[in-house]
């Protein structure tokens, strides 16, 4: 029974080893620091006790050496920390471009997990080891918090907004999956399991299916309810229809009827599918429903994913001919808050 009991979880993945050397630095660092403190506080207490009669002693004054020695040395510790800890905070924001896409939508109480191949999963995640998979996080209620201890990744699935963080297993088995935000009566049970394959394992996996039970990719699936949501009437090729085409129209820079220009990311997708009227594009009229309450958060992924698989004929195919130079570029996040961008940076991503 001692035996089988762990005091920290498996390590599991690519990030783990360092995010546990990071850990226990700052550990032995605090219990240093502990124990040289309360060390000198009784030496000190003993030491310097006070007598029935104590003599006078002359003041001192300070001694610089001295307290640029406890002041530099304790600065310097924290900036290790800081930087240590900062740059593996960006390396989690950071997916490689391969990675591996898959979709999680928290809701009280479960996970929803969707792959670009159209497999879906309820409180697992199964993922192939030495491949880089990229988590896109979103919530149908509250907040949730998508922990996996033997990955040493924890993300918030915020509701009204995509958050993302990646990770690479390195090891087969199966591990525990929690939702570590509380989240209401059940949070406890909100529990699941992330299974790390063999990449040809994998590959079965996802091409196996219930029998009778067609795959759709979620590209497919959001075509499907595309179609079924009457969107085709509106959204043709060639701008011919009462709202722009939709073809090549994920990651290009759009400008709206208030002459800002947004960047056409997901975040910019789902605000136009649940709240169409909050940012017009130029040249169009906002006559476009709102699809909010319509369609659940996994069906716009779905969409999202149709949309961006459409891409132009050729490379510079769709537009409406050259923008010119691109003032500052107003980024949205799937909330409606903005950040601006410079001319400059605009440049790199387009």
């Amino acid at each position: 029974m001692i035996s089988s009991f762990r005091l920290f979880p498996e390590s599991a993945s690519t990030i783990a080893a360092s995010v546990d050397q990071l850990y226990w630095f700052i550990a032995a660092v605090s219990v240093f620091f502990t124990v040289l403190v309360a060390t000198l506080i009784i030496v000190f207490s003993i030491r310097y006790r006070r007598r029935k009669a104590p003599r006078e002693r002359p003041g001192h004054e300070g001694v610089l050496g001295l307290e640029l020695t406890w002041t530099i040395i304790p600065f310097a510790i924290s900036m290790v920390m800081f930087v240590w800890g900062a740059n593996l905070f960006i390396t989690l924001r950071e997916p490689p471009p391969d990675a591996l896409q898959v979709f999680a939508v928290g809701k009280r109480w479960m996970w929803k997990v969707q792959h670009l191949e159209g497999r879906r999963e309820i409180n697992e995640l199964h993922v192939p080891i030495g491949t880089p998979v990229k988590m896109t996080l979103t919530s149908e209620d509250v907040i949730h918090s998508f922990y996996i201890p033997a990955f040493r990744v924890k993300q918030d699935a915020v509701p009204g907004r995509y958050t993302e963080f990646w990770f690479e297993a390195n090891k087969p088995g199966r591990y525990h999956l929690f939702c570590s935000e509380f989240c209401g009566s059940q949070h406890a049970r909100m529990i699941g399991s992330v299974v790390a394959m063999e990449p040809a394992e994998y590959q079965a996996w996802l091409s196996g299916t219930d029998p009778g039970a067609p795959v759709q990719t979620m590209a497919e699936a959001g075509e499907e309810l595309f179609a079924e949501l009457g969107c085709a009437s509106c959204h043709q090729d060639g701008d011919s229809g009462r709202g722009p085409t939709l073809v090549g129209l994920s990651g290009s820079v759009v400008e709206m009827s208030d002459g800002s220009r947004v960047l056409a990311d997901a975040a910019y997708l789902r605000e136009s599918i649940l709240r169409p009227q909050a940012r017009v594009r130029a040249g169009y009229q906002g006559i476009m429903p709102s699809f909010q309450g319509l369609v659940a958060e996994d069906q716009v992924l779905e969409l999202i994913a149709y949309i961006e698989s459409l891409t132009p004929a050729e490379p510079d195919g769709g537009g409406r001919g050259d923008p010119g130079p691109l003032p500052d570029l107003v980024d949205v996040d799937a909330t409606g808050n903005e950040s601006v961008a410079s001319a400059d940076e605009q440049e790199g991503e387009t």
